[in-house]
């Protein structure tokens, strides 16, 4: 009997390691492979004025996920949809890094419960992120910045995070002079890192961050999301926030806040606002997408809607010349001055071309008659306005 159950042990023992080699070898990447995959295609077309073009450019994108993953961004990866890498070959200056740090299982542009299981703490133990991540929003943000941080430490002059204003004009001006450099910046996706306490701000800050989501896809202590349950505004704790961030060299991102936090934020603030990601009502009338009218006080604060890539907000064309074509209508809508480009790359979006393809969306767009000074504009000028009027 004695040798049986040492036979059944040792079974045991062995499932249990099979299990955790499958869990912490092989899942994290499978989820990501899935998650942020990129539509087969034959080589897009590129004309020569739009390869001149875009070399030309100073490229922007308000929104990208990678932080969230285990591959080593200063390489370029057989997965997902940024790196380092990739960047440099769509001639990208600026790209805004986010920390995803919850995010409910069940996930719908509709309706999600703040209590549902958290997919996100799944993600961390399962890539074996530090111990402290495991129970903590806070931590969860200042690690991917920390990750940021590496990357750009391993990139040999190529990452250069932005922090201040003189590190944006630093970049912008390595990348006239021609040199192979991307200006990373820092951002999260909901303030519900702060856990209630706007103390937690001053560790966020300090980590890097600059851009600032105020909801993501469930209501949190600052108010309601455009996918949550309530459909309120800012709570008190909410106003506390903005009015500290309006104070601080940072942008305020409403991509994912309800319709009444967007207006209660118009209300209190006097700087351009941003959607970091997103598309147009009039060109895809779903939730996720902010009606018109909301777009163009957004615009008039001087602040930019950031184009995304995936089918939900681009009502399923999602190839440059479909991304091109809501462009259009968002210039249309909210004028050239106030349109970027707001990926979503790697937030468990599939998409039709991955970061490195940038000059087939400038394509696209010449075909559908933007002009090249609404082009240079679009593809990252007005982001650039942006964070010369917020950083320091």
């Amino acid at each position: 009997m004695r040798k049986v159950l040492k036979w059944v042990a040792q079974l045991i023992a062995l499932a249990v390691v099979i299990g955790a080699v499958g869990f912490f070898g092989f899942l994290p990447a499978y989820v990501e492979d899935t998650s942020n995959n990129v539509i087969d295609h034959a080589p897009y077309p590129v004309s020569d004025r739009a390869a001149a073009l875009h070399r030309t450019l100073i490229v922007g994108d308000w929104h990208a996920d990678p932080l969230l993953w285990s591959r080593d961004l200063s390489q370029r990866g057989s997965r997902g949809q940024v790196d380092v890498p990739r960047l440099l070959e769509g001639n990208v200056a600026l790209q805004v890094f986010t920390a995803v740090t919850k995010s409910p299982a069940g996930l719908n542009y509709d309706s999600n419960s703040a209590e549902a299981f958290d997919n996100i703490t799944l993600l961390a133990v399962g890539q074996l992120w530090p111990l402290r991540t495991w129970t903590s929003l806070r931590e969860r943000a200042i690690w991917q910045a920390e990750k940021l941080h590496k990357v750009e430490a391993a990139s040999d002059g190529r990452l250069k995070i932005i922090k201040t204003a003189a590190d944006l004009e630093q970049v912008l001006a390595a990348k006239a002079r021609g040199e192979e450099v991307v200006g990373g910046i820092l951002g999260i996706e909901g303030a519900h890192p702060l856990e209630g306490n706007l103390a937690n701000l001053d560790p966020i800050y300090d980590a890097g961050h600059r851009v600032y989501g105020l909801q993501h896809f469930f209501d949190n202590e600052l108010g309601g999301s455009l996918h949550g349950e309530a459909d309120t505004g800012l709570t008190e704790f909410g106003r506390a926030v903005v009015t500290e961030l309006a104070r601080r060299p940072v942008v305020i991102d409403l991509a994912h806040s309800s319709q009444q936090v967007a207006r209660d934020v118009l209300a209190m603030t006097d700087m351009p606002l941003v959607v970091s990601h997103g598309g147009l009502h009039g060109h895809c009338p779903v939730k996720r997408n902010y009606p018109d009218e909301l777009m163009r006080e957004i615009a008039a604060t001087g602040g930019v809607i950031g184009m995304g890539y995936w089918a939900e907000v681009a009502c399923d064309d999602i190839t440059p010349t479909g991304i091109a074509r809501m462009i259009v209508k968002a210039i249309e809508t909210v004028g050239a001055d106030h349109v970027s480009l707001g990926s979503d790359y790697d937030g468990s979006v599939e998409t039709a071309f991955d970061t490195s393809e940038l000059a087939a969306l400038t394509s696209a767009l010449l075909d559908a008659g933007v002009s090249e000074d609404q082009i240079r504009k679009v593809m990252g000028e007005n982001m650039v306005r942006v964070l010369r009027a917020r950083l320091r």
